[in-house]
């Protein structure tokens, strides 16, 4: 029984080996191309830069250059910590009045969030669009309003699993102590969400600063975000593509994500386990 439980473990880990094997490629390859000549990506993607392929640093120097990357970089970065900090503080409290008031109304409202959750973006874009011209939302700070309503549902659906487990008693303690519901959120129950909280940045991190639709749809192409302004950047006259600069911009825009994702990772696997086994 013994023997088969090792065959099985080591299945499984060959399995998972391959996998991050599979997942690890693409990015691979961009980051070899990303010193390589334009022509040379084209005809021979897979194959390591030799002394004639090699440009060295030219492509990140091009790929900087025209694509005002820096300004980008900025640009993306406010937006998503803003958004991040946003659908964090408003989904933890409406997750928590939504379990502790357990009204047919707050049932509703968590239900409708849940639904949002499956609703296709294409069918609320131009809507979408449309509102947030009339509603002056088109720029750098709007935008972030508008990442916290497509990001509530999931944040407050994996929120409202773990405030189910955090005892009334403490609430009911504290407000004994003469705080009022409010403080007695900030201070008792929101520091206890912190795994989840965590989870629920970290997911949203890394789909904010990755996202090119809804940017490209909101801001338009004069407040280009990173995704954006690889995209229109790299894109030459006729279909040409600077594939070159392309692959380095790409290498530039996904470090910062995978560091982020390597640090907190952890979280991720401890947050969703707790939002899961304890709701």
């Amino acid at each position: 029984m013994k023997k088969s439980k090792r065959m099985g473990n080591n299945a499984i880990f060959f399995l998972l080996l391959v996998l991050s094997v599979l997942f690890l490629v693409p990015i691979i390859i961009v980051f070899i191309n990303s010193f390589k000549s334009r022509i040379y990506i084209s005809n021979e993607p897979l194959k390591l830069p030799t002394a004639e392929t090699f440009v060295g640093l030219e492509n990140y120097i091009n790929g900087i250059t025209s694509s005002d990357f820096f300004s980008a970089f900025l640009r993306s970065l406010f937006i998503t910590v803003v958004s991040v900090i946003l659908i964090v503080l408003f989904a933890s409290m409406a997750a928590w009045y939504i379990v502790r008031s357990n009204s047919k109304i707050t049932k509703g409202i968590y239900y409708m969030l849940v639904f949002s959750m499956i609703v296709p973006f294409q069918m609320v874009m131009y809507t979408m669009t449309y509102v947030t011209n009339r509603a002056n939302l088109d720029n750098v700070l709007g935008i972030t309003l508008v990442y916290l309503g497509f990001g509530a549902g999931l944040s407050v659906f994996m929120l409202c699993g773990f405030i189910k487990s955090i005892p009334l008693e403490i609430e009911e303690a504290a407000m004994i102590d003469g705080a009022t519901p409010i403080q007695s959120f900030f201070t008792v129950v929101f520091p206890m969400l912190k795994p989840t909280a965590i989870t629920v940045a970290i997911l949203n991190t890394m789909w904010i600063w990755n996202d090119y639709l809804l940017p490209y749809l909101v801001l338009g192409s004069d407040k280009k975000t990173i995704p954006v302004a690889i995209q229109l950047a790299m894109q030459g006259a006729y279909g040409s593509t600077d594939y070159g600069g392309f692959m380095a911009m790409l290498v530039l825009a996904i470090v910062p994500i995978i560091i982020f994702y390597i640090f907190c990772q952890k979280y991720i696997i401890k947050g969703v386990v707790a939002g899961a086994v304890k709701g």
